[in-house]
């Protein structure tokens, strides 16, 4: 069977940026997977997409024009329906027959096989492979179909290319050509009023011929690169602006080097079909307004690239990615710098006006902003999160440092209110900590302020300072708190008060700062901030943040097993975690380790069979030599192991504990605990019990066993 490769491209009008690489790597996907699925193209078949701005397009290899015939297996219906009594097709097997297009001819070579508790009969036939056409005009609707599109427009059909009783179709945006070729043939599929053929349109100014004239699927690239003046692929296009950006730099010099934001660089791939990068610059006067505020507004509103010199300074200097390249661009240059002037005195000006009311002067406005319908305003909330920084900044330092936590807890959001925020709320807390060195309150109290959001997302930086810990942990916590209490929890996918995000920034900052905090002390001593406005639900959120950690801990490369043996006794100085799974891992590894698991299983199951159990034992009421050799090893390793413990060293603690693997297993063998004496009875599982409380210091072992 010969094959060939295919080539299939929608034209439209310029697609939505911030969709185009997902909407370019569905329809590839979905179409390539369609035409596998019908035996058209390979398993393994190399599959490649490209989407510009304007168009939609896959490369699929080793497509046939015809599937494979495929032998069919189908199941009838129960012999006992299908034949009488003396073996000839009943009138319901005749009728499914001629269903299939069969006659009563087949009956003799029907077979029968088992179904169950009952024999069934199968018709064995040979279906007709797929032809392309047929199986690509399926596939291409589907890909189209299944487009994750953002937004659906509707349109009128171009005079010609109407379909009976349509007028207009619904689409992401108009499309206007379709391509499909099979190695250099076209293959008449149809789709939103368009009928394929090989011509396609280049750059909008800078094409060499209109139309594009595509010779062959395998020339379809180099046919647009040469002709239409357009790199098909998004990763090219992507990876042409990356090396332009830094050639681009490297010409302006000083160590500079463009703004890294893989998002911004997606999106304006999406912009462009052939970039051109050019080098602008803004007048030096508005480099005293933060730059972070300059940075927002070049990469938010005009998709500009800020450089920044060695020292990670925002220079005057930018970077504008073109989608025409003039032999004369400084027209273009201009154009730029003349546009984003009048931005950047917007953000010049949100910052002079602010900086004439302090923040302590705002403070009263928060009372005015509504947080929560059940939780009252930004102000009621202020008060909240003060309350439980005091209680939190308390355990962890002296007076001066519960003063500076009240402080920046008191202005951390007074920045809500500012118009530097009201206009780019991405700053809120950046701009908090600048206003606050302006009313001159100091770093520390100005680093509290701009890092309490943090950690913001995966990977962000913690708060710089012990302030900023504290007023970060009672931020989180009071939004943690306070939306359990009134019920509003996450649901599957959905989390609109980010509350797996606080938990797992609470998690990081108890880890990571080891700080010598308890969980659940930490969870409840949060609810009296809030009064009669919730209901106490401290133990659920304990539950969520352990599973938050529970989830982070596996992606960080923990087996479940290991997770699950120290997170299920809930250690409550997060901070210990890692080196008891650290522990965990190491007597996982010793020969000992599997039996003590397993014996470790066996005596929790036979604890929680009785009632409270004392971990008390009488040496005089030792009978059998086994309990006698345990109880004796347990006199040696278990104070060890509790030493080892106690001074943080658990990887040792559970290693000694490998000792007592041969007394646990003759114990085992030659004594019954459930002895009908009931003072024997009571002294076996006490010993038990003490030495099911000593194995589980560190982790519990039960959850190693097999």
């Amino acid at each position: 069977m010969t094959t060939k490769n295919l080539l299939v491209e929608l034209f439209v009008e310029e697609l939505p940026p911030k969709a185009l690489k997902k909407l370019g790597e569905a329809f590839a996907t979905v179409l390539a997977d369609s035409l596998k699925a019908q035996g058209l193209a390979p398993a393994d078949a190399s599959v490649s997409h490209f989407a510009s701005p304007r168009r939609l397009a896959v490369h699929v290899a080793s497509v046939a024009a015809q599937a494979a015939n495929k032998a069919v297996s189908q199941k009838l219906m129960p012999v006992a329906v299908g034949l009488d009594a003396a073996g000839n097709a009943t009138p319901a097997l005749l009728k499914k027959l001629q269903a299939l297009g069969a006659d009563a001819s087949a009956v003799g070579g029907l077979k029968r096989a088992p179904d169950g508790k009952a024999e069934a009969l199968f018709y064995d036939s040979m279906v007709q492979g797929a032809i392309l056409l047929d199986g690509l005009q399926k596939a291409l609707l589907d890909a189209i179909a299944k487009l994750p599109i953002p937004k659906v427009m509707s349109y009128q059909l171009q005079s010609g290319c109407e379909l009976p009783g349509w007028t207009s179709v619904s689409f992401v945006r108009p499309a206007h050509g379709l391509v499909a070729l099979h190695g250099s043939d076209v293959v008449p599929v149809q789709a939103l009023g368009l009928h394929a053929g090989n011509q396609t349109e280049g750059h909008r100014f800078e094409a060499k011929v209109s139309p594009v004239v595509v010779a062959n699927a395998d020339v379809y690239a180099a046919t647009l690169a040469a002709d239409g003046a357009v790199i098909a692929s998004f990763a090219e296009r992507r990876a042409d602006i990356v090396r332009q950006l830094q050639a681009a730099a490297e010409r302006v010099g000083g160590g500079c080097t463009p703004i890294d934001d893989d998002a911004l660089l997606d999106e304006v791939t999406a912009l462009v079909e052939r970039p051109h990068v050019l080098i602008c610059e803004f007048e030096a006067q508005f480099l005293g307004v933060p730059q972070e505020c300059l940075i927002l507004t070049m990469k938010a509103n005009q998709k500009y690239f800020p450089l920044l010199d060695a020292a990670d300074k925002l220079t005057n200097k930018f970077l504008v990615v073109s989608n025409i390249n003039p032999e004369d661009a400084s027209l273009v240059i201009g154009g730029n710098e003349r546009v984003v002037r009048p931005r950047l005195a917007d953000a010049k000006f949100f910052f002079d006006q602010d900086r004439k009311k302090t923040l302590a002067s705002r403070v009263e406005g928060l009372g005015k902003v509504v947080y929560h319908n059940k939780l009252g305003t930004q102000g009621e909330r202020v008060e909240r999160v003060r309350a439980i920084a005091k209680a939190i900044a308390a355990q962890l330092g002296d007076a001066t440092l519960v003063a500076q936590a009240d402080q920046a807890a008191q202005l951390a959001k007074t920045d809500l209110v500012t118009d530097m925020v009201g206009e780019f709320p991405e700053l809120q807390g950046i701009m908090g900590g600048y206003y606050a060195l302006n009313d001159g309150l100091g770093e520390t109290v100005a680093h509290a302020i701009e890092d309490h959001y943090k950690p913001r997302f995966a990977g962000d930086t913690l708060p710089r300072n012990m302030a900023g810990v504290v007023v970060a942990l009672a931020d989180k916590l009071e939004t943690l708190v306070g939306m359990f209490g009134i019920g509003n929890l996450p649901t599957g996918d959905k989390d609109p008060f980010a509350l797996r995000r606080h938990a797992l920034g609470v998690i990081r900052m108890l880890v990571e700062k080891d700080l010598p905090l308890d969980v659940t002390t930490l969870v409840q001593s949060a609810v009296p901030a809030f009064g009669p406005l919730i209901t106490d639900a401290s133990g659920a959120l304990v539950d969520f943040i352990f599973d938050r950690f529970a989830g982070s801990l596996r992606e960080q490369g923990y087996s479940a097993q290991e997770v699950d043996a120290v997170l299920s006794l809930k250690p409550q100085r997060l901070g210990d975690v890692a080196k008891r799974l650290t522990a965990v891992r190491a007597f996982a590894a010793l020969p000992e380790s599997p039996a003590l698991a397993a014996a470790n299983k066996r005596i929790g199951n036979i604890l929680k069979k009785t009632d409270d159990v004392d971990a008390h034992v009488s040496e005089l009421l030792l009978q059998e030599a086994a309990e006698k050799a345990l109880y004796a090893a347990m006199q040696t390793v278990l104070p060890q192991a509790q030493g080892q413990w106690q001074a943080g060293d658990y990887t040792a603690s559970l290693q000694s504990l490998a000792a007592l693997r041969a007394p646990v297993d003759a114990f085992f063998n030659d004594v019954m605990v459930n002895a009908e004496q009931m003072d024997l009875r009571l002294n076996r599982l006490g010993l038990l019990k003490s030495l099911h409380v000593a194995m589980n210091r560190v982790a519990d072992l039960s959850k190693l066993a097999a």
